[in-house]
Order: structure tokens, then C-alpha cells, then sequence
């Protein structure tokens, strides 16, 4: 699952370890060969999750903190990933989750800014186009933010786009990877499948029930688990996917291209300055963001939902640090 280039090991702390995500998350970081050190923190149960994750035979340690340790977790982390907060059930959607995870989000983001301002920050916790915009402006406040160390992960995404083209095309989704554009959640989501031969025949009703899935993917797995939760192992494996990518680029390797919710350009000139596209990965984390391309009529269509719902998730994001 993991590529690793010639390992330059890294320090990489999980916020939220204890969780649902957290705890799969973890152990796919175990696994991963440039991570050298592994700092677990949650608010109940991380150092229960590092006792236990620390016993698979890879060469990396595993601590965990508690509740008050925040700080000594964070301590020389050079990739921070974070999935902490609430879970979605049945009937939320990501914006009702925005009021519990807004402040979680914040509050981990400005003590990374006070303890460890240099690292990667990788945001999971949902809504992804509110809480990215939360972490930039509480790093903006304090003078340390970088928009080259800060990512949304879209991937889960990317993985379910390869996932269900290739399932309707018979082939290996190794083989239909899907350049996914805009936000993360719902009409913000904005796979660009005319730009591989497998998804460029799909018209009519097949095209756009797979869109449909793509975008809404997160709800199939909600009403599945009944209550008990959301896409947890899917996502967990989505984040540590993404993380292995970043930790490439810091490592030096050339042509890590993934797409990831960064500080961009690309529609900024419309308000919307936050936009999941292709993006180069390297030693300063965000080396390139390249331009969506050519789109079909139809993904014009969604571009033009996409944006200003995207413009009010990162307006709603930063509204909330203005005020707090």
C-alpha cells in the first residue's frame, strides 16, 4: 500500500487517535516505513491505542498522550494528522457537525501553532471546506501560517471515484484514478471523469448516478452503519494513503501529484480561496497546484453548483475564528 523512497524518517503526531478514524489511522501509520516516531493524542483512550499498536513489528515508536499532554505531542512533529471530533449519524449532515468539530479544530490548531508551527498540517475532520479555512485563520492570528503546510484530505474521494468507475468499467481502479476537484462534501465534489479514457463514454443515467455516489458516498456508509457511525476505515485508509504522499515529498521524491484542499489560487478571483485540485508535493510540502484542465459540459455544470457552496463553507470557517 505504502510507497517508500530511500527513508528519511519522520516524526508524525495523530490528534484524534482515540476515535473512530484515529485508531485505524494509527496503525496504517505503523505500517508506513517513513514513519519513524508516532505521538497518539486524543482526549480519552491515546495511550490505550499506542500500547496496543506499538507491539506491530515495524521499526517505529508509538507513544500516546493524555487529555493534558497536547503540547509534548506535538513537540518536533514534522506531519501532524488530524481527525479528531464527532462522528456524523443518520440526517446530519457535515454542516451539522460544524459547531462541535469547529471548535475542537481550533483549539488543536493553535497550540500547533504555538508548539510546532514548522509541521504539515493535514486536516480529516469534517466539514474538511470549513475546518481547513478554521486551522488557516487560527495560524494566520498567531503569524505562523504557511499555505504550503496546510491540507484538506480529499482522498477518500479519489479512492471511491477508482473505486466505483472502475467497478462500472471491469477494470482494477489502480487503473481509473480519478482527478477530483472542489471541496469535500456533497455538490462540492467534483470528479473530472471525462479526462480518463474509462469514464469519458459514461453518459445518461450511469453517469450521473456514479457522480451521485461519489458525492454522496458518505451517506451510503452512515445509513449502513445505522447509527454506529460514519466512514471510518475507508477514511482511515484514505488519510494514511495521503499521508505516505506528503511524507514522499518531504523525503525528496519528484512526481507526488495528488489532489488535496490547499490555499489556491485557481478561483480565488471568485472568492473561493481554498480548492482541492492536483497538487505536486515536495520538501516544502505544497511545491506546485495545477490547473483543473479540460472539463466536459457536464462537469461545468457541476463546477458552477460546486463553488458557491464552497464559497460559504470557507466564508463560514473564518467567520468563526473572526469571532472566537
Amino acid at each position: 500500500m505504502f510507497s517508500s523512497s530511500a527513508a528519511r524518517q519522520s516524526k508524525v503526531a495523530v490528534l484524534g487517535a482515540g476515535g473512530g478514524i484515529g485508531q485505524p489511522l494509527s496503525l496504517l501509520l505503523k505500517l508506513d516505513p517513513l514513519v519513524s516516531s508516532l505521538n497518539l493524542y486524543d482526549i480519552r483512550g491515546a495511550p490505550g491505542v499506542a500500547a496496543d499498536v506499538s507491539h506491530v513489528d515495524t521499526n517505529s515508536e508509538v507513544k500516546g498522550f493524555a487529555a493534558d499532554k497536547l503540547d509534548e505531542a506535538l513537540e518536533g512533529t514534522e506531519v501532524i494528522v488530524i481527525p479528531a471530533g464527532v462522528p456524523r449519524k443518520p440526517g446530519m449532515t457535515r454542516d451539522d457537525l460544524f459547531n462541535t468539530n469547529a471548535s475542537i479544530v481550533r483549539d488543536l490548531a493553535a497550540a500547533i501553532g504555538r508548539v510546532s508551527p514548522q509541521a504539515c498540517v493535514l486536516v480529516i475532520s469534517n466539514p474538511v471546506n470549513s475546518t481547513v479555512p478554521i486551522v488557516a485563520a487560527t495560524l494566520e492570528k498567531q503569524g505562523v501560517f504557511d499555505p504550503k503546510r496546510l491540507f484538506g484530505v480529499t482522498t477518500l474521494d479519489v479512492v471511491r471515484s477508482a473505486r466505483f468507475l472502475g467497478g462500472i468499467a471491469g477494470t482494477d481502479p489502480k487503473e481509473t484514478v480519478v482527478t477530483v476537484v472542489g471541496g469535500h462534501s456533497g455538490a462540492t465534489i467534483v470528479p473530472l471523469l471525462s479526462q480518463l479514457s474509462a469514464g469519458k463514454g459514461l453518459q445518461g443515467e450511469t453517469y450521473e448516478k456514479l457522480v451521485h455516489r461519489i458525492q454522496f458516498g458518505g451517506d451510503e456508509v452512515v445509513k449502513a452503519k445505522d447509527g454506529a457511525g460514519s466512514a471510518t476505515l475507508s477514511m482511515a485508509y484514505a488519510g494514511a494513503r495521503f499521508a505516505n504522499a506528503v511524507l514522499r515529498g518531504l523525503n525528496g521524491e519528484k512526481g507526488v501529484v495528488t489532489p488535496t484542499f490547499v490555499k489556491s489560487p485557481l478561483f480565488a478571483d471568485q472568492g473561493v480561496d481554498f480548492f482541492s485540485s492536483n497538487v505536486e508535493l515536495g520538501v516544502n510540502g505544497v511545491e506546485k497546484i495545477h490547473p483543473i484542465g479540460s472539463l466536459s459540459p457536464e462537469e461545468e455544470k457541476l463546477l458552477a453548483a460546486c463553488l458557491p457552496d464552497l464559497k460559504k463553507n470557507i466564508e463560514k470557517g473564518k467567520a468563526f475564528v473572526a469571532q472566537s
